[in-house]
Parts: C-alpha cells; sequence; structure tokens
C-alpha cells in the first residue's frame, strides 16, 4: 500500500470552464473533498489540494490549475512535492471513446487520444499509473471534438452524471479499502 495516495482529476481552470465535460474529473474530486472531509488547503501554482486521511491512508486529492493540455505539469509537481511515485497516482478523466457514464479503471495504459493524459505521460515518462476514465460519449454529427468537451452536459445527461460522479466516488472508496484490482471488478 502506498504511504500516500494522489487522486488528481482533470479539468481545466477557471470559472468559465466549471460544469464542462472537459471537467469532470474536478468535479468527482470535489465531491470526494466534501464526502471525506478533506478541504481544498492549499492553492500553490500548480495545483489546488487538500491532503487528509480517509480509509486509513493518507490522501491528497489535487486539481491541477494548469490547462488540461499541459497537466503532466502539475502531475509532475506533485509527485515532486510529497515524494511519491506514478504508482501512488489515480488520474481521473473525461473519456470521448466509452460511453456516457461508463467507467474504465486501468493499472496503466495509453492516452487514448486525450492531451491531458498526453501530458501526463509525457512529464512522467511512463504510461504505468491508474486512472479512472470517465465516459462522456461522442459528440454529435456536425458538433467539433474542442465545442464538445467544453460544453457543459445536457439537461437529461446532467442527471446521469451526477450519478456518475457518485460512482467514481464509490469506486475510489473501493479502491482505497479493498484495492485496485477488486475496484476493476466492481466498476468496469
Amino acid at each position: 500500500m502506498p504511504k500516500i495516495r494522489l487522486i488528481v482529476g482533470l479539468g481545466n481552470p477557471g470559472a468559465r470552464y466549471a460544469g464542462t465535460r472537459h471537467n469532470l474529473g474536478f468535479r468527482c474530486v470535489d465531491l470526494m473533498a466534501r464526502r471525506w472531509e478533506i478541504p481544498a488547503s492549499d492553492r500553490r501554482a500548480k495545483a489546488v489540494l487538500g491532503r487528509g486521511h480517509h480509509a486509513g491512508q493518507e490522501i491528497v486529492l489535487a486539481k491541477p490549475r494548469t490547462f488540461m493540455n499541459n497537466s503532466g505539469e502539475g502531475i509532475a509537481y506533485l509527485l515532486t512535492r510529497f515524494g511519491a511515485q506514478p504508482e501512488d497516482l489515480v488520474v481521473i478523466y473525461d473519456d470521448m471513446e466509452l460511453p456516457v457514464g461508463r467507467l474504465r479503471l486501468r493499472l496503466s495504459g495509453s492516452d487514448g487520444g486525450h492531451k491531458g493524459m498526453r501530458s501526463i505521460i509525457a512529464s512522467l515518462k511512463t504510461t504505468n499509473f491508474p486512472r479512472l476514465r470517465v465516459g462522456i460519449g461522442h459528440p454529435p454529427a456536425g458538433i467539433g471534438v474542442v465545442e464538445y468537451v467544453l460544453s457543459s452536459f445536457l439537461e437529461d445527461e446532467s442527471k446521469t452524471m451526477d450519478q456518475v460522479v457518485r460512482n467514481v466516488v464509490a469506486a475510489a472508496d473501493c479502491l482505497l479499502e479493498e484495492g485496485i484490482d477488486v475496484a476493476m471488478n466492481r466498476f468496469n
């Protein structure tokens, strides 16, 4: 078991991006912070973070303050600051390749075309770190990828996504309490 677990939600900083599909990782970390009573107490240059304990482990919840496509900078900063290794991470992010609401927890893998993950892999020089992909589905015909990921969820999707975010927190709870293999079997 790692001495510290860094759970990082990906997104873009600033009010302009709050509530967008691309900020789903931030939204998940925000709910974890509320549920686990780990307030965001540190707003350093590269990440907003809270540090506390949950499920018998020391936890850092973080939201990089770099834009999505430069997420690797914030992640590298966190690993250095806390003396952690890539395998101590859990990165939570939106994924268009999964249907809306579908979760996929993995120990490692490629960037799958996600530019935030590409940045992290380039910065860490490894693909070996846990990640939790959260499905947002493909854009409808006539809507570009950038426009889609930077748009808010539609009203009917919002109700679904509220439950999905709760499922992400449940998956993180399971990972911390029972291990990643059990969490993968239960939530994939």
